[in-house]
């Protein structure tokens, strides 16, 4: 046999005439933890023999060879050492676990056209199962090797990847990069990177040459896959294959022939040539439960037990006296855990979903569970199905129900949603917005969702409802452009739409809501028209444009949009309302500031009105305190003693700004920022709470909550700051949550509205936001060079309740503002390698709720009033968990299960010191 060499000689392997390469072969799958060891893991391992010949030579080419090779002795087993007991494969035979049918498929002969050590064909019958001629594609996959080092772009059954070899003496590695392979199979991700899901492969398999032939393949896959936020939720998937020569005997001679295609129909008309990349494997796993199912609760109804086919079942008298049974325990259950309710709020036409809870009980991690398990559900629904499950819900579960509809994002579901809804309805309000918010949030819009908004913007009667639909419609456009799609023809239509929107009206709602929709697309277009509006003689369109400016990249925010932002501060052209000029400060410190600009600002410090003056000095300090990019430069202005003195540093009043870090791990840090400022005459005039998040470089605006008033200082007989003279009394908020500004709610309005929202006021907090967001979503195809398939789900579930208020009392001379944050989060990981005869896996999981207050209490009785700002967080439950199962198609399985569960305290975040002295004064004059 002559040996392998690189240059002129053998390109690949080279089989002998009348020879029969007798190998051993097995193949493995584990799938464990990040760090989990073999034992530990869960998975099967299928060994077998292979025989291999050369069926036919092309007389001109020595390397364009058609080998026949067959599959026997097939054994399946656990990976793991287990006892008798835990062992499911115990006491199982091959043909048991496979079938008769399917073993016979399995060890029926291939072929294989090997053409320069490169599989270029793959012959079998084309009516065997998908997954068994996958295994046969894996064991194919081993004898695809070339002679020379280098980078390659080959074909195998993991897809169309870049590979590259190294060649040794007797020996050559292949190391495949899996992140290049492109298959038919493709899944989705969330585009927010803290909150999604990152990856790391490998695939190296080494070839021992012997003699110009294999002697043996050795080949190692793995996969890890983590959430970023908490990387210890995480899965590993390793894949394994061995092929070793074992004997050389006495085989068949070559076949007479012109071509491969001849010579394959001589020997076997069944056989066809069926590509070499992996066929989709559909699951027909009857019998075989998942991890869910062993729990023995209400849960089996409703996520598999009974799934949305019971309605096209025959619902004869035993399913339906089955079906009345459980129900009868899960509704004991349900009475147990206090959540009757819950189960009033599903009908028998929806027995296929989670029930949903009531809107009540939105703070409890019970909320994101059972709205993720709803979102798998409706994933496999059809358009039909999901709309008999809005139809029959009733009115307290719907917005859940619409909230987990929309988030399935499926072509079915926005179907469902947009022939369920009527926009021309104006009682139904709150279901559209839901609708809108979900959009709005969703993991990987496309554009028939954008087009089905642009579409729906025409019936609609609410106003409000209108400014949500371009609001949200501007967050898609962001997204898709993002993924690559701002080029789609409906994205260029609304980009157009909402770039010549401020100028084609005079309607002030209206020039808003088109520059709100602008700030969530972060369009570069968008920055002139925002650096011009931020001129403008209306105050809410200068504070609009100026914030959506400091979302943008530094890098996009020239010279000549700073000139502007400078001239807005300094008052250059005209004078602005207090909040405006603080915006412009805070795009001037966080715009990579020149040295001149910082001096200039420093040296306004003291010229300023009172309470701004306070500010400033407040967010000086905070940015050297924090560390902020600007703090560099910062220090060297303020070496100048003409710009850094004690008269101006010295300046007093009540508002303030600062920051602190909520939590700091080493996947994630979350950071929070509190600015407050308040007239001259006490009365407040903006607070802004913002959350950061960041991970592995990403950063993530997770909320921000901003509480606006003016025109109050008539309730008081105080005399109004300059340039907010002629200023209409107005108070409202407005919430950005996840990078997605939502459409500001308002107090009130006018004097007359004022007034009677003063004697009508009842204390309670205005909902900003409520509702179920899907924060990550991540699904994955993992098609192993063995020929298995792993499939990896990851989906995170956020139920968020926000809601803020505003209190003044004029006989206490006293005014509170609130903001409560309510939340539960649950994030689950599924990864399965599901063949049709066993399906092994693991979930991991973790959950937590929690609620954060932030309360800002003034008493303007007197010069300078007293200011207390509280920021609690109260004390939380957090808790994780791993399943690991395998299971067999007779129902025999195996489950293993770990967690922990904790209480981490509440505390009150800390503010500066100054704030700490004065709510002990607030306080004690309270007393």
């Amino acid at each position: 046999m002559p040996p392998l060499v690189s240059g002129a000689g053998a390109a690949g392997p080279r089989l002998n005439n009348d020879q029969l390469y007798k190998f051993s072969y097995t193949t493995e799958v584990l799938v464990d933890r990040a760090k989990g060891s073999k034992d530990g893991s869960v998975g099967y391992r299928i060994s077998s023999d292979v025989d291999v010949n050369l069926v036919w030579r092309d007389p001109s080419s020595k390397d364009d060879q058609l080998i026949q090779l067959v599959i026997s002795n097939v054994k399946i087993k656990s990976v793991a050492q287990r006892s008798a007991k835990k062992n499911i494969f115990l006491g199982a035979t091959t043909q048991s676990l496979l079938g008769e049918n399917k073993l016979a498929a399995l060890e029926r002969p291939f072929m294989v056209h090997l053409k320069n050590g490169k599989v270029s064909s793959f012959y079998c019958y084309k009516a065997e199962p998908a997954s068994i001629k996958n295994l046969k594609r894996g064991v194919a996959s081993l004898l695809q090797v070339q002679s020379r080092s280098g980078k390659v772009i080959e074909n195998d059954v993991s897809g169309r990847c870049t590979v590259e070899y190294k060649a040794a003496q007797g020996q050559v590695t292949r190391t495949k990069a899996l992140e290049t392979c492109k298959t038919a199979e493709t899944g989705f991700t969330t585009y927010i990177q803290v909150l999604g899901v990152s990856g790391d492969s490998s695939s190296v398999t080494v070839f021992t040459l012997e003699d110009g032939f294999i002697k043996s393949a050795t080949a190692k896959e793995t996969h890890i896959l983590a959430v970023n936020a908490r990387r210890t939720t995480a899965a590993k998937i390793v894949s394994r294959q061995n092929l070793t020569l074992v004997a050389i005997e006495t085989g068949p001679f070559e076949a007479a022939g012109k071509n491969v295609a001849s010579v394959v129909k001589s020997l076997d008309e069944k056989l066809y040539a069926v590509g070499v990349t992996a066929e989709k494997v559909k699951s027909q796993c009857k019998g075989c439960q998942s991890v869910s199912d062993s729990n023995i609760t209400f849960n089996i109804i409703f996520n598999s037990a009974f799934t949305l086919t019971v309605l096209t079942l025959k619902l004869n008298a035993s399913k339906m006296t089955i079906c009345y049974g459980i129900i009868k325990k899960a509704r004991g259950k349900l009475y147990d855990a206090g959540l009757v309710d819950c189960w009033n709020e599903i009908s028998i036409f929806s027995l296929s979903f989670p029930l949903l809870c009531s809107s009540h009980s939105l703070s409890k991690a019970i909320a994101p569970r059972r709205f993720l398990a709803l979102i798998q559900s409706i994933r496999k629904a059809s358009k039909d199905e999901i709309l008999q499950v809005l139809k029959s819900s009733t009115k307290t579960a719907l917005p859940q129900v619409v909230d987990a509809v929309t988030s399935s994002q499926t072509p079915a579901s926005l179907d469902a949603m947009l022939q369920f809804l009527n926009f021309a309805d104006p009682k139904g309000l709150v279901l559209q917005e839901r609708f809108l918010y979900a959009c709005g949030f969703s993991s990987h819009p496309n554009e028939r969702m954008l087009q089905a908004l642009d579409i729906s913007k025409g019936k609609i009667v609410s106003n409000d409802i209108k400014e949500s639909v371009v609001i949200i419609m501007g967050a898609l456009v962001h997204k898709l452009c993002q993924k690559g799609g701002c080029e789609l023809p409906t994205v260029v239509e609304v980009k157009k739409m909402i770039l010549e929107g401020p100028d084609s009206t005079q309607v002030e709602s209206d020039v808003q809501m088109y520059l709100l929709a602008l700030k969530n697309s972060l369009l570069p277009e968008a920055i002139p028209l925002f650096s011009k509006y931020a001129e403008s003689e209306v105050g809410a369109y200068c504070t609009i444009s100026l914030t959506a400016l400091q979302r943008y990249d530094v890098a996009l925010i020239t010279d000549e949009v700073k000139q502007t932002v400078n001239r807005v501060y300094h008052q250059n052209r005209r004078v602005y309302e207090k909040n405006v000029r603080a915006a412009a400060a805070d795009v001037v410190f966080s715009s990579n500031p020149s040295y001149m600009e910082v001096k200039n600002m420093l040296l306004s410090i003291g010229n300023l009105p009172r309470e701004l003056n306070k500010y400033m000095l407040s967010k000086v300090n905070d940015i050297l305190h924090f560390e902020m990019p600007a703090s560099k430069i910062l220090r060297q202005a303020m070496k100048d003693m003409i710009s850094h003195n004690y008269d101006r540093f010295s300046k007093v009043g009540s508002s303030s700004a600062f920051s602190g870090f909520m939590a700091r791990t080493a996947d994630a840090t979350t950071t929070y920022s509190l600015d407050i400022l308040y007239s001259g005459s006490g009365v407040l005039r903006r607070s802004n709470m913002n959350i950061y998040a960041a991970s592995n470089g990403a950063m993530l605006h997770g909320l921000q909550v901003a509480i606006e008033a003016q025109g109050m200082e008539s309730l008081i007989a105080a005399k109004p700051d300059e340039g907010e003279e002629d200023l209409e009394s107005f108070a409202g908020m407005s919430a950005l949550l996840f990078d997605v500004q939502l459409r500001p709610v308002t107090f009130f309005k006018g004097y007359s509205d004022l007034m009677s929202k003063m004697f009508s006021m009842s204390g309670e907090p205005m909902n900003v936001v409520k509702g179920l967001i899907l924060l990550t979503d991540h699904s994955q195809v993992i098609q192993l060079q063995s020929g298995l398939k792993a499939n990896a789900e990851f989906q995170g579930g956020l139920a968020i309740d926000i809601s803020g208020g505003m209190e003044v009392s004029l006989w206490y001379r006293e005014s509170k503002t609130s903001v409560n944050n309510k939340g539960a989060m649950v994030v689950t990981g599924n990864v399965t390698v599901d063949m049709d005869f066993v399906r092994t896996g693991m979930e991991v999981s973790f959950e937590t709720e929690a609620s954060l207050d932030f309360i800002t209490t003034v008493q303007f009785s007197e010069y300078p009033f007293l200011v207390c700002m509280q920021m609690d967080k109260t004390t939380f439950p957090f808790s994780e968990s791993l399943t690991k199962y395998e299971s067999l198609p007779s129902g025999k399985r195996y489950v293993s299960r770990r967690g922990h569960k904790q209480l981490l305290p509440g505390s009150e975040f800390p503010l500066h010191q100054e704030n700490s002295n004065m709510c002990k004064r607030v306080f004690d004059s309270d007393w």
